[in-house]
């Protein structure tokens, strides 16, 4: 495997310590660590920073994580842009998950896996994107 992509909701689990997702969101990142490399992109470190103070303090938990960045490839931006579209002509919700689109897209043109607990838009606008959640098995 090449890697896989992760989404901040997971992370975000385990660096605010959710009751409810934490001890899931750690075993699946343990698991694939073991196998292979995690991956983040510009998208979800923005998501992630808004929990801390100092870029530092992120930087020493994405390093400590064992997360590595990827920057996101116009191809991805511009299936991004195309989901989102195709969201809003079916009347998505108007709750501005553009972000979701750039991290989905960035693992559809990647062709690598997605772990996420978001999978909603996943599927239905990326539906090529290979999802690892909770409800995956």
């Amino acid at each position: 495997m090449k890697g896989v992509l992760v989404d901040s909701d997971v992370i975000l689990d385990i660096f605010l310590d959710n009751p409810a997702w934490a001890e899931w969101s750690l075993g699946i990142l343990g698991e694939y660590a073991g196998m292979t490399t995690l991956y983040i992109n510009g998208v979800v470190y923005a998501e992630l920073s808004m929990g801390f103070e100092r870029i530092e303090d992120l930087e020493y938990a994405i390093t400590r994580g064992g997360f590595r960045m990827l920057e996101i490839p116009r191809e991805a931006l511009f299936l991004a842009g195309k989901a989102f579209l195709d969201y809003r002509r079916k009347k998505g919700p108007k709750r501005a998950p553009l972000p979701d689109f750039f991290i989905g897209a960035h693992a559809a043109i990647l062709e690598i896996p997605l772990i996420t607990r978001s999978v909603d838009n996943y599927r239905t606008y990326l539906p090529t994107v290979r999802l690892i959640s909770p409800d995956s098995g």
